[in-house]
């Protein structure tokens, strides 16, 4: 037994959305951390490499498809999951997408794609670990949000609309389950630069006009998630539940200086 409450040495977390981007920085500290992983795709064979990453630090992955759109996919990844291991004590729920279109320009079939795989994916996953969870008395669920869970920029509207959702659900599931032992949080990031932002950071202008508003100036870097997954994932977070941890450099303080900096 350790000391250490951060230590998840014997936790077993699923990663959803795990072939690439955050999702592979969540279940590298994860697993650093000392938990044994499920990670899922909806292309099992893109999971490979990582899975090898895994396995080289020492502990055990197991890939499985998921498409969180479709319900019978969810179950049959819980069931193997559970099958495998025994139990799970940690979910990040990290599966998402984004499209990024003018108001007047989205799509009866973009709201859906976005809204289905952001908010109804993420509880259905939600709650097909949570009945695991609230059974066993125990678990750390993760809602991996952004900061479009409490701030909203034009041209990205059916995402704004998903990410707020997940803040409000994250909230009541929180107040669900908590009497079972069952924490539920949202780890919002800021601006990240990773596969859904890279087109946004070719264009120097609005880099600029972005860092200017982080207090910190600088785009975040994956590492800078790690402790805080690791965090909501682990006992040090155990009497914290329902609350949305932004990780985003202080964009959130506020979208505008108040004064401006000499040039020259």
């Amino acid at each position: 037994m350790t000391n250490n409450i951060f230590d998840l040495t014997g936790k077993v977390a699923i990663v959803t959305g795990a072939s690439r981007g955050l999702g592979q920085h969540f279940g590298r500290a994860l697993a650093r951390a000392g938990a044994d992983l499920v990670i899922t795709s909806r292309t099992v064979e893109s999971l490979t490499e990582f899975q090898k990453e895994i396995e080289g630090l020492g502990r055990n992955a197991l890939p499985l498809h998921l498409d969180v759109r479709i319900e019978h996919s969810i179950h049959a990844m819980v069931e193997k999951a559970v099958a495998h291991y025994g139990k799970v004590d940690i979910l990040v729920n990290n599966a998402g997408v984004n499209i990024r279109k003018p108001a007047l320009e989205v799509s009866w079939e973009d709201w859906d794609t976005v809204v289905e795989t952001n908010l109804k994916g993420t509880f259905f996953v939600a709650q097909a670990v949570g009945r695991h969870m609230v059974e066993r008395g125990y678990g750390r669920i993760i809602n991996i949000g952004s900061v479009t869970c409490i701030f909203a920029y034009a041209g990205i509207t059916p995402y704004c609309a998903s990410r707020g959702g997940v803040m409000q659900m994250t909230k009541s599931l929180a107040d669900d389950w908590g009497e079972h032992g069952v924490t539920v949080n949202v780890l919002a990031p800021g601006w990240f630069k990773t596969d859904q932002t890279a087109a946004l950071y070719e264009n120097k202008e609005w880099v600029e006009y972005i860092m200017d508003r982080i207090p910190l100036h600088r785009p975040g870097q994956p590492g800078d998630l790690e402790g805080a997954v690791v965090f909501l994932a682990s006992d040090a977070s155990r009497y914290i539940t329902g609350q949305v941890l932004l990780v985003d450099g202080g964009i959130t303080t506020g979208s505008t200086r108040a004064t401006l900096k000499k040039k020259g």
